[in-house]
């Protein structure tokens, strides 16, 4: 049996508990900042407990439902309160079959450490424990994360998460964008293709004389490391500006190298100037932008 390890995460917000909570358990807000959920809908209520229907948009028409439900809420003497919850989902694609976990609030001064912990069974065998550990639930306990960035945002910033998200989803794009021309650019014209031009722009530089083909190689490996690290689930404000100015060097040296390499088509000059503009659109997107590393992810 493959061992699971609970999702924690937490985060401190600045403001009253009360706001924290009504943010969290209206089901209208809740489904605004979460990255989890696409609908949340209560049932009517069956005593002190909560039934409510969610449902996940997968993408493609493809969505996942399920129903859970709130345990009850309670205040502890020391002012914090608890939720708890059940949750299952019968939708047949879906990897989660049952779980539960809790939401406490506990208020600090001016803040409310706000965390949750929850864990849940999977479908599918082996398989499904498997793309379980090493796929889905280090990706829902990022969405998870994140989410709770977002919203503490909301709350202190008044930084509405609609706008956390399509930012969200612009980084992505501008992420893959340049992970793509960073790797292609190490493999192909300098890694696999190096004769049709590379070379002979290092060997004009008079610079590494004997060992150019080497150098070059050894250029396309740290373009193709670059190009990693816009996957990579990190901070990239300074990968942003750090990889712009470098594409802005290099394009410097390549003009005094051989400035008529500027005058072909699709030449260094509207590449590294794309680059450049896409990074500085990353770099200025970023600020301020949620991120899942922010909140506290182990129990202490």
């Amino acid at each position: 049996m493959i061992k699971r390890k609970p999702i924690y995460v937490e985060t401190m917000i600045k403001g009253s508990i009360e706001d924290v909570w009504s943010y969290t358990q209206t089901p209208s807000i809740h489904e605004r900042w979460d990255l989890r959920f696409s609908s949340i809908s209560y049932l009517p209520k069956d005593g002190d407990v909560q039934p409510f229907l969610y449902q996940t948009n997968i993408g493609f028409g493809i969505s996942v439902a399920g129903e859970g439900r709130s345990k009850g809420s309670k205040e502890l003497k020391d002012g914090s309160k608890v939720s708890s919850l059940q949750f299952g989902s019968d939708t047949k694609i879906s990897l989660i079959k049952e779980g539960s976990g809790f939401w406490k609030y506990e208020p600090q001064s001016d803040h409310v450490r706000f965390y949750t912990s929850y864990d849940y069974e999977t479908r599918f065998g082996v398989v499904g424990s498997l793309i379980d550990k090493y796929l889905f639930r280090p990706l829902i306990g990022w969405a998870t994360a994140w989410s709770f960035d977002a919203l503490k945002r909301w709350i202190e910033d008044g930084i509405p998460p609609e706008q956390s998200i399509r930012r969200l989803l612009s980084n992505v794009l501008i992420c893959l964008a340049l992970c793509f021309i960073w790797i292609y650019q190490g493999l192909v014209p300098k890694i696999l293709f190096p004769e049709t031009g590379e070379l002979q722009l290092l060997q004009q530089a008079g610079f590494f004389s004997g060992f150019e083909r080497e150098m070059v190689f050894g250029i396309g490996l740290l373009e193709i490391l670059i190009g990693i690290l816009f996957l990579l689930p990190i901070n990239k404000q300074p990968i942003f500006i750090a990889t712009s100015l470098g594409v802005a060097l290099l394009g410097l040296g390549a003009f005094f190298t051989d400035y008529t390499v500027f005058f072909q088509p699709f030449n260094p000059a509207t590449l590294n100037i794309g680059m450049i503009i896409l990074g500085l659109i990353g770099w200025l997107n970023g600020k301020d932008l949620p991120q899942g590393q922010h909140c506290v992810r182990r129990k202490l």
